[in-house]
């Protein structure tokens, strides 16, 4: 092919401008894909297929209050569920650091679903025959669609993957917890001796925390299903119907199966990323509780001979290309790095957040690439974490006993029956000669029955 014949004119209210012949976006996709070439990062299939939902669930209700000719109407939806089934991903081509709200996103949508509902309805028509503005974007603004579109992609996704995943690993740790009840360890605090515990208590506390999380996961999540579809620029509706906004709503219902609903004020919506900022915040608190998580798993597999070694946890890859036979916590490295990541995301969009200024934050690409990055991540971390390491873990119940029969603060059992200072400085000397409180007691002749009753773990659990 020729230059030419690569390529066609099309016209916006810049002027003209060269498009991939062959390409089912237009004019203002490509000023957006010269003018933006930062990343090479394109939002992701979650999003774009929630613009389809948008586009499709608009073009209905058009249809329906009579705003759109049926012909027009049923080719858009049509390009819409293609859109949305992922037909025309290699289409979208925006970089994510994109002109702010969405605007060049939603043109991207606009433009491809016009070109290819005019193919749907007459091939030889040519590009341009449906009106992206006029026909797909009815009734609409970026400040509105893609709005939604992110909160609408963002609340599938932690339904369908994040919570599912959050809700294995809680099962998983409950039932190593019930394993694990009948091993009797050491506790430690400040990383010193503390008083013996079970390993299944230890472990029932990381199920409880990944149980709190994910109930706050939920009740963050709700603020999602606030979308303001038909406020279009800045709230006002203007250009839209009086029945668009509560009926496209509804389609979008009846397309997800999920209870979207309008926003309780409808310029609190326009103007703020609020659900947005209230998920990440509670992503960054599921990333803490992981981090704590992880890093105590890789301290009690720590060893396997010169370090804790209290569990063991299932080998999945060698650990070093020097050291013959060494295994590494690989899975909870990982992890540890994942939430490190998103915990870096949260910032970014806290503080993308704080660009919202008057009608409007600008920061939307942003903010949506991130947060589907998060959840994205995330449930990939927490599904490999489930698997891979947690449902292998294994309690050692002989080392779990040494290090409990060693622990100096085993005489904190002491403490009501001779006082605090004397059980002190038996501790200290037990320490000093690196022997066991028993032994030193044995020595000094105070190994009484009521002490050594008093000394015994499952008293002290």
């Amino acid at each position: 092919m020729t230059l030419s014949e690569n390529f066609r004119m099309e016209r916006d209210s810049l002027g003209t401008i060269k498009v991939p012949k062959y390409a089912y976006y237009g004019a203002q996709t490509q000023r957006a894909v010269e003018n933006f070439q930062i990343s090479s990062k394109r939002m992701p299939r979650s999003i774009i297929r929630a613009q389809g939902i948008v586009k499709a669930s608009a073009a209905k209700t058009n249809m329906d209050l009579e705003l759109l000719p049926k012909s027009i109407g049923s080719a858009i939806m049509q390009a819409a569920e293609e859109v949305i089934h992922g037909k025309w991903d290699d289409h979208f081509v925006v970089d994510v650091y994109q002109a702010g709200a969405g605007t060049s996103q939603n043109m991207n949508a606009n433009e491809v679903i016009a070109n290819r509902a005019t193919e749907l309805i007459d091939p030889s028509l040519g590009y341009g025959r449906i009106h992206p503005n006029d026909h797909v974007n009815k009734n609409q603004s970026t400040n509105d669609t893609f709005h939604a579109s992110m909160q609408i992609a963002a609340i599938e996704k932690i339904n369908d993957k994040l919570l599912p995943a959050l809700e294995d690993l809680y099962q998983e740790f409950d039932k190593k917890s019930i394993e694990f009840m009948a091993i009797e360890k050491t506790g430690r605090t400040h990383l010193h001796d503390a008083v013996p515990m079970r390993l299944g208590q230890e472990f029932a506390g990381y199920a409880n925390t990944i149980r709190s999380v994910t109930n706050q996961l939920k009740l963050s999540a709700d603020k999602l299903y606030e979308i303001g579809l038909g406020g279009n620029a800045i709230g006002t509706k203007v250009n839209s119907h009086p029945d668009y906004p509560t009926l496209v709503i509804q389609e979008v219902n009846r397309m997800t199966k999920l209870p979207f609903r309008q926003p309780e004020n409808i310029f609190e919506f326009m103007q703020n990323t609020g659900a947005p900022i209230r998920v990440m915040t509670t992503m960054k608190e599921l990333s803490i509780h992981l981090i704590k998580i992880t890093s105590d798993l890789r301290l009690l597999a720590s060893g396997p001979r010169t370090g804790l070694a209290e569990i063991t946890l299932p080998s999945v890859q060698p650990g070093s290309t020097i050291m013959p036979g060494k295994v590494n916590p690989a899975i909870l490295e990982m992890t540890h790095m994942v939430c490190l990541q998103v915990i870096g995301y949260e910032a970014a969009i806290a503080n993308a957040g704080t660009a919202s200024q008057l009608e409007i934050n600008v920061m939307m690409p942003l903010i949506a690439h991130t947060m589907m990055e998060s959840i994205e991540i995330m449930y990939n971390a927490v599904s490999t974490l489930t698997t891979k390491c947690i449902s292998g873990i294994q309690g050692n119940e002989e080392i779990c006993k040494h290090w409990m029969n060693s622990s100096l603060a085993l005489v904190t059992a002491m403490s009501p029956i001779m006082g605090y200072d004397r059980a002190s400085q038996i501790g200290k000397e037990a320490d000093e000669k690196n022997i066991t409180v028993k032994e030193v007691l044995k020595q000094k002749g105070l190994l009484t029955p009521e002490i050594e009753k008093a000394m015994e773990p499952k008293g002290l659990i």
